[in-house]
Order: C-alpha cells, then sequence, then structure tokens
C-alpha cells in the first residue's frame, strides 16, 4: 500500500509541475493574448516574437538538460524552475515594458524545460527503477490539465479582473501548485539499480535514426507551436466567432487530458511509431479544420483533435527516449526536445510576421499543416530505418 501511495504522489509531482510550469506559466499566455492586446497595447508581431521568445528559453532549457549528467543537479534545477515558474508569471503583471515581458516569457520558456524535461525525466528514472511500465501518459496529462486550466481561469476571470490583476491571479494559483510539485518528488537514486537489483542498461538508437527522428519531431513542434500560441485570436478573427476563442483553447485542454493514456494503450496495441504516423495524420485534420470548415462545431472538433494529438506525440517520443536511456532519460529527451524547440521559435515568428501583414493567422495554419505531413513523411521513413537497423543488429549477433 505504501508502494502504491509513493507511485501516486511521484506522478502527481509530475501533474502539478506541469500545471505550474505549462498551464500558468506559459499557456496562460495564450488565452490572455486578446486581452493584453485591448488593454495593453500589445501589438500583433510583438505578440509573436514574445511568443517566440518563450520558445527561445524553452529551446536553452533543452539544450542545457541534454548536456547534464548528475541526477542530483536535474533535480535541483528542476526545483529552481518551479519557483521561476511563479516568479516569471508575477512579473507580467509587474509592467507594460516590452523588454521586461520579453525577459519573463524567457524565463517561463526555461521553466517550462525543467519541468518538461528534467522533471519527467526524474520521474522516467523513478518508474523505471521500482519497475513499473516506462509510460508517462498519466504524467503528461498535467499539461491538458494546464492548458484546460488556464482557459477557464480566464474565462471566469474576464468578466471581473483586467488583464494584469488575471496574471497576478495565476501567481496565487502558482503558489499553491508549488507545494506538492516539490515535496512529492523523491530525491533521486544514483545507484544505477532498479529496486530488485538489475543494472540500467542504454540502448542508444543509431545514428541515422535519431537524425530521422528529430527532424520529425521538428515538424510536429512547427505544426503544434503555430495552433496552440494563435489559436485563440484565430478563432476570434473567424465569421462569427468572435469571443469563441478562450473556449476553442479549453477544448484543446480538455482533449489533452486523457490524451496520453489513450495513445500509451494504442501504443502498445499498434507500435509506438504506427501511433505517432497515426497521431500526426489526426493532428493535421485538427489543425485545418477550423479556417476549412465554417462555424463552431468544426472548431471545437478541431480542437479536440489538435489537442489529443499533439500531447500524445509528445508523450510517445519521450517516452522512447527515455527507453533508451534510462539510466540519463532526459539525455535524448534533451536532444529531441532541441529539434522541437527550434520549431517553436520559427514558428510564432514566421506567423506573427504575416498575421501583420495580412492581417490575420489563418496562413500559419496552412504552412502548420504542410509541415506536420511533411513529419509525417519522415515517421515513416523512420519505419524503414528502425527495420535496417534491426536487420543489422541480427547480422551482428548471428557472426
Amino acid at each position: 500500500m505504501t508502494h502504491h501511495v509513493t507511485r501516486f504522489k511521484v506522478l502527481s509531482a509530475g501533474i502539478f509541475s506541469l500545471i505550474l510550469v505549462l498551464g500558468v506559466a506559459r499557456f496562460a499566455y495564450t488565452p490572455l493574448l486578446p486581452l493584453m492586446q485591448q488593454q495593453a497595447g500589445l501589438g500583433v508581431a510583438e505578440a509573436g516574437w514574445l511568443a517566440a521568445i518563450n520558445y527561445a528559453g524553452y529551446l536553452s532549457g533543452a539544450l542545457i538538460a541534454s548536456r547534464i549528467s548528475s541526477l542530483v543537479l536535474k533535480d535541483r534545477l528542476y526545483r529552481i524552475g518551479m519557483v521561476l515558474a511563479i516568479v516569471s508569471t508575477l512579473v507580467m503583471g509587474l509592467s507594460t515594458n516590452l523588454m521586461v515581458w520579453a525577459i519573463s516569457r524567457y524565463v517561463a520558456g526555461l521553466t517550462s524545460a525543467a519541468g518538461m524535461l528534467l522533471g519527467t525525466g526524474l520521474i522516467m528514472n523513478w518508474l523505471i527503477r521500482h519497475n513499473h511500465r516506462s509510460e508517462l501518459g498519466i504524467h503528461f496529462a498535467g499539461i491538458g490539465l494546464g492548458i484546460a486550466g488556464c482557459a477557464g481561469a480566464v474565462m471566469l476571470f474576464t468578466p471581473w479582473l483586467d488583464w494584469r490583476e488575471q496574471w497576478f491571479a495565476f501567481t496565487a494559483l502558482g503558489c499553491l501548485l508549488l507545494v506538492p510539485a516539490l515535496r512529492w518528488l523523491p530525491p533521486p537514486d544514483t545507484s544505477g539499480l532498479t529496486t530488485t537489483g538489475q543494472k540500467l542498461q542504454d540502448r542508444p538508437p543509431s545514428a541515422l535514426y535519431l537524425r530521422v527522428f528529430m527532424a520529425a519531431y521538428f515538424c510536429a513542434g512547427f505544426g503544434y507551436v503555430v495552433s496552440v500560441t494563435f489559436i485563440v485570436a484565430i478563432v476570434n478573427q473567424l465569421p462569427g466567432l468572435a469571443g469563441w476563442g478562450n473556449l476553442v483553447f479549453l477544448a484543446i485542454g480538455i482533449g489533452a487530458a486523457p490524451a496520453c493514456i489513450n495513445w500509451d494503450l494504442i501504443a502498445r496495441r499498434i507500435g509506438d511509431l504506427n501511433a505517432l504516423i497515426l497521431a500526426a495524420l489526426l493532428q493535421i485534420v485538427g489543425i485545418l479544420l477550423p479556417v476549412m470548415v465554417p462555424g463552431l462545431w468544426a472548431a471545437m472538433l478541431g480542437a479536440l483533435l489538435f489537442g489529443g494529438t499533439f500531447i500524445g506525440m509528445v508523450s510517445l517520443v519521450l517516452s522512447m527516449a527515455g527507453r533508451y536511456y534510462p539510466g540519463m532519460p532526459a539525455k535524448m529527451m534533451g536532444k529531441m526536445t532541441l529539434s522541437y524547440g527550434v520549431a517553436q521559435i520559427i514558428g510564432p515568428a514566421i506567423t506573427g510576421q504575416i498575421g501583420a501583414q495580412l492581417g490575420s493567422y489563418n496562413v500559419g495554419l496552412y504552412v502548420a499543416a504542410a509541415i506536420m505531413a511533411l513529419g509525417a513523411g519522415l515517421l515513416l521513413l523512420l519505419k524503414l530505418v528502425e527495420r535496417r537497423d534491426a536487420r543489422g543488429l541480427e547480422r551482428v549477433l548471428v557472426r
């Protein structure tokens, strides 16, 4: 019973940490974006650049995570990141200076990496060491809950609070989330053994496999970031949908909350790569529905599809990375997230510039869907590389 309670607390720590660094520190910016444009004078292009700076911080954090081997240091940086997530949220409400906002968004990006990579790596390491399934579906439910929670909070707060007061309200919420995120994650075990005495063996993929995998994940990052950053503004600009953007963003979170658990089950049946290909194809449909089919129902269905697939892809990729490096899960997780992070810098900047010139972000969704289609093709190629590597391994074993 004690063991089950400990597992529950460890997974809950991960969920609360993701709600904090993503739902509060990072994604609250998306539903608050129209309000900041109306009340704080934030321009269209500037909004895109702030999003890009946020993802630059995330990329920097991914680079750091990929280079750290010490579990003790990862644990320390994870805990610092949780505190900085609250500080970066508070700062957003203390100023209207674009430079101050830019610094805040960069730090928020760093804290996102602390939760997504360092925290996830520590939890994956704990699960493997304690002989649990090396799947992260329950853990990553925190992302969907964070998105849905911040969208719902903005919808609840807006009649009563202005943009500045809402950032302060999110800061208070973050303080509540901080306690279990820190207290329920135990210090890392550095023994290199599971609780049954088995040695943790790394099984790295081939260099070609890793390059193709990173390229496919870059495409997934581009497809994800354009929608998740601008969907509220895009929906609000569609005919007859003004004011419905936050509800659609809420639908993304609702779709994402159970998605990782569902994709774990799908991957068990059809394999990780087949599950990734299926998720990519469904995500393309989710990205395009709001702009290709008129009406709120299409936007809501697209949001549910998008939320139910983008986070599933993240969960599957990071779970695969953790299984390749069970002793240091964040090592490959960081490398994969570097490619995902580069896309998250390029995507908002390009979309912001297109939006400034055309007065609409819609074209950005078509570009995102095209990049996602390329990513699906790369995942199909990855299956061929996997087979090639398996045949090579068989020949080595025969010799």
